[in-house]
């Protein structure tokens, strides 16, 4: 069961030695260098570099009432397109493979998931990407798209940190 008085816990998961695989993490480092500079970060809000952790991220998982990943997502949409998919619809696009490195995201949220510890809500906040090969430079349209999707994942956590406990958290 995830911890009604945890954390809105965000994870920025990639590979930043693939391009654009590493969106997530690089969307995460200006997260967390905003914390603090009239954003709406809290101590109710962790933002981690999950990386390419996988399954080793599971007790922080485990440990929030919310949980917002920041990733690059194959939407089948023009590189650079910034989605946000929640409940059922994340869950039904992760076990069809929406994340550009599946294993790790989509057996994260299917063990929390089995375990019943995915917390609720569960939002995943992706842009399309264009190329994922070696190299640590963002490709043109998803860096012109990181912008929107730290916005997006600001505004999700703003949602979140905002809102009352929920009550299925806490049962």
């Amino acid at each position: 069961m995830s911890s009604p008085d945890g954390p809105v816990l965000v994870l920025g998961i990639g590979n930043i030695l693939l391009g654009d695989e590493g969106v997530g993490v690089r969307a995460v480092e200006m997260l967390a260098a905003s914390a603090g500079h009239g954003t709406p970060m809290s101590h109710e809000v962790r933002i981690v570099d999950g990386g390419t952790l996988g399954l080793d991220l599971l007790p922080l998982v485990e440990e929030a009432r919310a949980l917002i990943l920041v990733d690059a997502v194959d939407a089948g949409a023009e590189p650079g397109t910034v989605v946000v998919l929640r409940g059922p619809e994340l869950i039904a696009r992760l076990s069809g493979g929406v994340s550009v490195h599946q294993v790790g995201v989509g057996d994260l949220v299917a063990v929390a998931r089995l375990r019943g510890t995915l917390p609720e809500p569960t939002t995943l906040v992706g842009v399309q990407p264009a190329r994922v090969d070696v190299g640590i430079e963002l490709s043109p349209p998803v860096a012109a798209a990181l912008p929107k999707l730290v916005d997006a994942a600001m505004a999700e956590i703003a949602a979140l940190a905002a809102s009352p406990r929920t009550a299925s958290a806490a049962s």
